[in-house]
């Protein structure tokens, strides 16, 4: 989708052609409520990225903790984003900021899922480990990755 620049009562706006009357707040609203979506396909690219190169640098057991590292981290993000939408429901919804022992229990098992992991992974070869620490920090990268691409926009496009 391209954007173009087009004067607008003396004020230039930023619009998609296929929507020319849309005001820039609600398209930079657009833009910004989909970082969520992209920050996940940004993680996917990154892991499946550095698959090679890393089965290339240092061997196949690093490379298979490493890949284990971002499907937990991955997990562990479409679930956190769950929790976090289920308690914002729930607190709107009711008004009551007590949560629901399900989206608790769904929160703490993130964690007990990636301390499993560090541990089968450890007792099988130590060597993948760091590989499974590497792709925990998957979402970091992601985010890293996101954050680069809202410069570029707000840069280029003028959002």
């Amino acid at each position: 989708m391209e954007l173009e620049m087009i004067p607008c009562s003396g004020r230039q706006t930023l619009t998609d052609p296929a929507e020319p009357d849309l005001p820039l707040a609600e398209q930079t609203e657009s833009f910004y409520s989909g970082a969520l979506r992209r920050i996940s396909r940004f993680m996917l690219a990154v892991a499946i990225l550095a698959i090679v190169p890393l089965w290339i640098r240092y061997g196949p057991a690093v490379c298979l903790g490493f890949a284990c590292g971002c499907g937990v981290a991955y997990l562990n993000f479409v679930w956190l984003k769950r929790v976090i939408s289920g308690l914002a429901d729930r607190i709107t919804r009711t008004g009551d900021s007590r949560s629901g022992k399900g989206i608790v229990l769904r929160f703490l098992l993130r964690y007990a899922l990636m301390g499993i992991a560090a541990y089968v992974i450890f007792t099988v070869s130590p060597a993948s480990l760091y590989g499974l620490f590497a792709g925990l920090f998957l979402p970091v990268a992601a985010i890293a990755c996101e954050a680069a691409y809202e410069v570029y926009v707000a840069l280029v496009r003028g959002l």
